[in-house]
């Protein structure tokens, strides 16, 4: 049987965490079941640095359309078409829906992006816009979607096959932890233990969410903060260790901390994520606090892997008791872990997305 032939647009290179995670990781297994896979980024890992540095992608992003729009030319040479979000963000749907014809395709979904639309400021963005991705999912042979919210937005849209997907470690990347005391572990000289959050500069604000939760804390018991990829913080009385992020080190300097903490906004947008941090922080054996906002609630299992917490009083007791028990966080953690081997691992989820690329491609 000849290899399935696979065009995946992404919306960032390796650097993007959400391309990363949703299709880059997956391009190696898919590869050894089978499936052929041309990756064609639309923002470079250039283009994302300099977005970080200089706030804005200028006139390098008319050349990355460019380029999007040539590999759109070439889709016929393949037999499905794998998009991340959306394949020509802002255009007119009647031309992405043209660029796309001829072709099946699938669209991937970690965030609800649909909200930068419908949710705009502009009631001219939302007049023209607010449908754009509604009537994109219900043309798309399939949409895989992270967690049960984008799930029914593409229900609702009328999408004709919907599949829920979480967003997922590589067991590989993230071997099995030795649950000793994590106290006892810590790599660190100063022997405090660390409450950690990964992440990018554009999600490190979600952090002022702890500010007065975690100033509280420090004013009772020593510990530090481990912000990693996130960029400067300012968080006075709290002691702030900045690590940089890179995929070679993100699972160690994770592993080596002793709490993981994902806080948000009860906002429509933070309802469609996915709670990659958690299976990270899981991953690595670590307990967890988190917002009980999105997939976080279907993630978290309250008292048994971690706490959810929805008031400052709740991240204050739900900090403060891991922190004050070694044996607590090595039995949350070791629940975390099995967690993330049952559900929230590549080697459970890859099978599922190579059946479903050869199941479009063979319809085809």
């Amino acid at each position: 049987m000849s290899a399935v032939k696979v065009l995946a647009l992404t919306k960032y290179g390796r650097l993007g965490a959400s391309s990363r995670m949703r299709s880059l990781q997956y391009v190696p297994t898919l590869e050894q079941a089978g499936c052929q896979i041309t990756v064609e980024p639309l923002l470079s890992d250039e283009l994302l640095q300099a977005r970080y540095k200089r706030g804005g992608y200028g006139i390098s992003l008319l050349r990355a359309y460019g380029r999007r729009v040539r590999a759109l030319k070439g889709r016929r040479k393949f037999d499905v078409v794998w998009i991340e979000k959306e394949a020509l963000p802002w255009w007119p749907l009647w031309l992405e829906l043209f660029m796309l014809r001829g072709v099946p395709y699938v669209l991937d979904y970690d965030d609800a992006i649909f909200h930068n639309y419908d949710q705009h400021a502009s009631s001219w963005v939302r007049r023209f816009f607010g449908s754009r991705l509604d009537k994109l999912m219900a043309k798309s042979a399939l949409v895989i979607a992270g967690n049960q919210y984008l799930a029914q937005r593409a229900i609702n849209a009328g999408a004709r096959w919907v599949e829920v997907v979480p967003t997922v470690v590589d067991l590989t990347r993230y071997p099995y932890p030795t649950f000793e005391t994590h106290s006892e572990k810590s790599p660190a000289i100063d022997n405090l233990p660390r409450i950690v959050w990964i992440g990018s500069p554009s999600t490190v604000h979600y952090l002022q969410l702890l500010r007065k939760p975690l100033q509280e804390l420090a004013a009772r018991q020593p510990f530090v903060l481990r912000v990693i990829g996130g960029g400067p913080l300012d968080l006075p009385g709290v002691q702030v260790e900045i690590i940089p992020w890179t995929e070679a080190t993100e699972g160690e300097n994770i592993r080596t901390c002793h709490i993981g903490v994902m806080p948000l906004l009860d906002s429509l947008w933070e309802r469609g994520k996915c709670g990659y941090k958690l299976i990270q922080y899981m991953a690595c054996g670590l307990p967890v606090v988190a917002s009980g906002v999105g997939a976080n609630i279907e993630i978290v299992r309250h008292h048994k892997n971690g706490f959810l917490a929805n008031t400052a009083n709740d991240w204050v007791a739900s900090l403060s008791k891991l922190l004050q028990s070694p044996s607590l966080r090595e039995q949350m953690g070791a629940a975390g872990r099995i967690t993330v081997e049952e559900k929230y691992s590549i080697q459970k989820t890859s099978p599922q997305i190579s059946n479903f690329l050869k199941s479009i491609a063979g319809k085809h």
